[in-house]
C-alpha cells in the first residue's frame, strides 16, 4: 500500500500513467465503448464510475497547456440535450486543473482518436456519451 494514491488507480493503471510522456493521450470509456477493440493498452477498471476514475487521474496528471484543448468528449450531437455527467466533468477538471478548454469530437472521430491514444480504461459507467479523453501535460517540480 501507498499514501495518498487514490485506490480506484490499479498498480497497471499508475504504471501506464507513468509510463506516458507530455502529449499523450489516455481514454476513459464508460460500459458501452468499445475498449478493448481500440485500445493500444487496455486497463479495466469495472465497478467504477468515469468521474471517479478521472478525478482520481487527474490527482496525479497534469493536463498538457500547451494546446487549446487537452479535453475530449464524444459529441452527442444534440446541442439541445448534453449529457448531464458532462457537467461533472467540468466540476472534476476544474477543480484539480483550474479551468481548461473541452472540446466535443464527433463519434468516430472520437474512435479514431482513441485508436492513438497511449491507453484507454475501460469503466462501469452505466451514463451514455460519458467517454473522455485527457492529454498528459508536463510535471513543473518548483
Amino acid at each position: 500500500m501507498l499514501k495518498n494514491i487514490p485506490s480506484v488507480l490499479s498498480p497497471e493503471l499508475l504504471k501506464i500513467l507513468m509510463e506516458m510522456g507530455h502529449g499523450d493521450y489516455i481514454v476513459i470509456g464508460d460500459g458501452n465503448f468499445p475498449a478493448a477493440s481500440n485500445a493500444k493498452r487496455l486497463v479495466r477498471c469495472d465497478g467504477h464510475g468515469v468521474p471517479e476514475v478521472l478525478d482520481a487521474v487527474l490527482k496525479l496528471m497534469p493536463l498538457d497547456t500547451y494546446v487549446e484543448c487537452p479535453v475530449s468528449l464524444m459529441d452527442n450531437g444534440d446541442e439541445a440535450n448534453r449529457p448531464e455527467i458532462w457537467k461533472t466533468y467540468e466540476e472534476i477538471i476544474r477543480k484539480n486543473e483550474g479551468d481548461k478548454k473541452i472540446e466535443l469530437v464527433e463519434r468516430f472521430e472520437f474512435y479514431e482518436k482513441a485508436r492513438n491514444a497511449y491507453a484507454v480504461i475501460a469503466t462501469g459507467e452505466t451514463a451514455i456519451y460519458a467517454n473522455i479523453i485527457i492529454q498528459k501535460g508536463v510535471v513543473i517540480n518548483d
